[in-house]
């Protein structure tokens, strides 16, 4: 186990005896929570973590490069070859397509190499008291607490990342007791173990019991016509395969979309980049981890470990992303110019997209809703 940086801390040690009062009150027991916080202390660089995440966010191309790679593309293959009768007892049962899960238990641990070895007990108490999101970390160590009570696992077992997410697939501890399930019929949902089947399962689970539709893509990469309306590829905007065909959009090879159910147009890159159409099981991936990057990752890993196409379209590359300052710049400009009516946070939701399509359209330039240094000097 790799070592952290601990030290003591008087108040942190006095908000444990008071938090262990309210988790005593939630139904835990004094010998969990005696067991559970024994040697535990404030936890320097689980706040470090927390405090320094980078304000840069990759861009779609890099994060993919590294999601897609051809080594985690040869690993995946390599353990669904090692694990083939658990996946297919799992597609099985849960009606989700092996390759997702998969590419989940990929993207969250490398097919478990990389699970976190921190205490997570230590960790989300450290997160609770510090107070930044105070009131999430506090229920998620409510829930970690009540894992322990139910006896799925140990407090000296229960490790995980720096934020509290755990085993192969990173559930964290809220979503551990909604959805986790017994894999393997011992009587625990142990996520944490070496043999991944209760965490594969667990995330079949989740994807089903968020509506997985086994007859559906997740979205397939699409051509689309010259003159195609950017303005319409909203998430909102759901129209059948057909629908989108009669507009000139088409897959990769030239030819209609399998009618999967409605779908909307994603376009991760803006303009220049690849165009996906996308389809509930989308959203259903998005319940795990909502950034558009993440679901694309995910989608495309599965793909390719079925044997499928690259991402074929040509990505911006060598374009230089706007920084966490310059999006709340952006943001601030649109809403001062009556193009945004929402909060100045940093974080390209739908309604900053949206409203940077009402600014391009207002200057006559392709209404991609894309945030760029060129879009920003434009507003400036």
């Amino acid at each position: 186990m790799q070592f952290v940086s601990t030290t003591s801390n008087a108040g942190f040690d006095r908000w444990i005896d008071a938090f262990k009062a309210r988790a005593a009150r939630e139904g835990i027991s004094q010998t969990v929570l005696t067991r559970a916080f024994s040697g535990i202390d404030y936890n320097e660089s689980v706040i470090a973590k927390d405090r320094n995440q980078s304000e840069f966010t990759k861009q779609i191309w890099d994060y993919l490069d590294s999601a897609a790679s051809p080594t985690r593309v040869k690993n995946g293959k390599a353990a669904m070859r090692k694990h083939a009768k658990t996946l297919d007892d799992i597609e099985a049962r849960f009606g989700v397509d092996k390759h997702v899960v998969a590419a989940v238990w990929g993207l969250e641990s490398a097919y478990g190499a990389t699970r976190g070895d921190i205490p997570i007990i230590e960790a989300l108490a450290t997160l609770a008291y510090d107070g930044r999101r105070g009131r999430f970390f506090e229920a998620q160590l409510i829930a970690a607490l009540q894992i322990l009570q139910s006896g799925d696992t140990t407090p000296r077992n229960m490790t995980g990342s720096w934020a509290g997410a755990m085993g192969h697939t990173q559930f964290i501890p809220t979503s551990f007791l909604a959805f986790a399930v017994d894999g393997d019929g011992d009587g625990k949902r142990d996520i944490w173990s070496d043999d991944p089947t209760d965490a594969l399962a667990s995330t079949a689970a989740y994807l089903a019991r968020h509506g997985w539709n086994k007859n559906q893509s997740w979205g397939v990469e699409v051509r689309l016509p010259r003159g195609f309306d950017y303005s319409s590829a909203r998430r909102e905007n759901m129209r059948a395969p057909s629908d989108w065909g009669s507009m000139g959009v088409v897959g990769m090879n030239g030819q209609p979309v399998p009618n999967y159910g409605a779908a909307s147009i994603l376009l991760p890159a803006g303009a220049q980049g690849a165009a996906f159409m996308i389809f509930e099981n989308f959203r259903v991936i998005e319940r795990y981890n909502k950034a558009d990057a993440y679901v694309i990752g995910v989608g495309h890993l599965s793909d390719l470990l079925k044997g499928g196409d690259p991402i074929q379209a040509s990505w911006p590359r060598g374009y230089n992303p706007l920084s966490f300052n310059e999006k709340k710049q952006m943001q601030r400009i649109l809403k001062r110019k009556g193009f945004l009516d929402d909060k100045v946070d940093g974080i390209i939701g739908p309604n900053s997209i949206n409203a940077i399509r009402d600014f391009q359209r207002s200057i006559g330039v392709t209404p991609d809703g894309y945030p760029s240094q060129t879009l920003l000097g434009q507003l400036r």
